[in-house]
């Protein structure tokens, strides 16, 4: 059986593989030298899902990412940029460029019962298809490489989903994290133009990261690792504020409830670190969901006195990683009384 098919089957859902691949055997291209690019180059990615993984690559500080390149999320993102790029910039391509495919199913196996209802349905063959979109050949490549490392390791890894004690958790959180990438994708070539010295950088180092090679390193630290280093902020602090900011920026992943913005309520400092600062904070809030509202709560732990995962009350063992721009902003004293 396809690994595609054995994961959907078995789980029941159809966005675990949101991966698009093709046949290609061309080499990597480094003829030419982007390490002798400006160091005063930019690269905007305030207000992004994934806004500190790509300042990282961005940099080419990689020993900050916690991603592995052979981590689904990773391919998710590479795969998903290279589509962004070839249908909001195809003018920036070069020449050689070559044609994003993607595997689709060709042939179902439907199981019915007795009545003649559907029970199942599961793919038993499929095949390779072009997009209609392009990327660059050595980009490709790259993200090929990737792909080909993870088909190696597709069963393990498809079977610890699916033993995972908190698989459905992390399949939504999949689902959240599928669509704060495409929210960034509508957003960074209107925050970087397709022809700019930072998003050649940006993919140069994409490229390197995804073939396990050195970085053109920058100078200068992320924001992101400088507030990590410093810590939280002291003293009275905002923190209705600051939590109605997390969860709404939370909410634009959600599929179906959606969150009453301003409606944080009863927070509750669990406890503090030496400094007073907040290790947990608990607020209530409140949502609409098929056509009705509702309430819960969300918990948020703090790590060096910064908002590190946040949990709601319907998947209370799954963290979700808050807004890196919020907590840059936390960070600086945007949130202090």
């Amino acid at each position: 059986m396809h690994i595609r098919s054995l994961i959907s089957k078995l789980l029941g859902l159809n966005i675990v593989f949101v991966i698009t691949a093709s046949f290609i055997n061309n080499p990597v291209d480094s003829s030419e030298n982007w390490s002798d690019l400006p160091q005063s180059m930019d690269f905007n990615t305030d207000g992004l899902y994934f806004a500190e993984f790509y300042d990282y690559i961005y940099r080419g500080h990689f020993e900050n990412i916690e991603l592995k390149r052979e981590d689904m999320q990773f391919l998710m993102i590479f795969g998903q940029y290279l589509r962004a790029f070839g249908k909001q910039c195809p003018s920036a391509l070069p020449a050689d460029k070559v044609e994003i495919m993607e595997e689709v199913c060709a042939t179902e196996e439907v199981t019915r019962n007795g009545y003649g209802d559907v029970l199942s349905r599961v793919c038993v063959r499929w095949e390779w298809v072009g997009t209609g979109l392009y990327a660059r050949p050595d980009l490709y490549a790259a993200k090929m490489e990737v792909e080909g490392m993870q088909r190696t390791d597709a069963l393990r890894t498809a079977m610890e989903m699916i033993t995972d004690p908190n698989s459905m958790g992390n399949s939504v959180d999949l689902m959240h994290k599928a669509k704060g990438l495409q929210n960034d994708m509508v957003q960074i070539f209107k925050l970087n133009p397709c022809n700019s010295l930072g998003v050649r950088r940006f993919e140069e180092n994409l490229k390197l990261f995804a073939l396990s090679k050195p970085a053109i390193r920058m100078q200068g630290s992320s924001k992101y690792a400088t507030m990590k280093k410093s810590g939280g902020p002291s003293g009275s602090q905002d923190f209705n504020r600051l939590i109605d900011d997390l969860v709404a920026n939370q909410s634009k992943t959600w599929s179906f409830n959606r969150y009453t913005q301003g409606s944080i309520s009863g927070v509750t400092i669990l406890s503090k670190d030496n400094e007073g600062r907040p290790m947990a904070l608990q607020a209530n809030y409140s949502y609409k969901g098929f056509g009705s509202s509702a309430n819960g709560w969300v918990k948020i732990d703090f790590t060096n006195g910064l908002p590190n995962c946040i949990y709601f009350f319907d998947f209370p063992s799954n963290c979700k990683t808050p807004s890196s721009s919020i907590v840059a902003a936390y960070a600086q004293g945007s949130y202090g009384k």
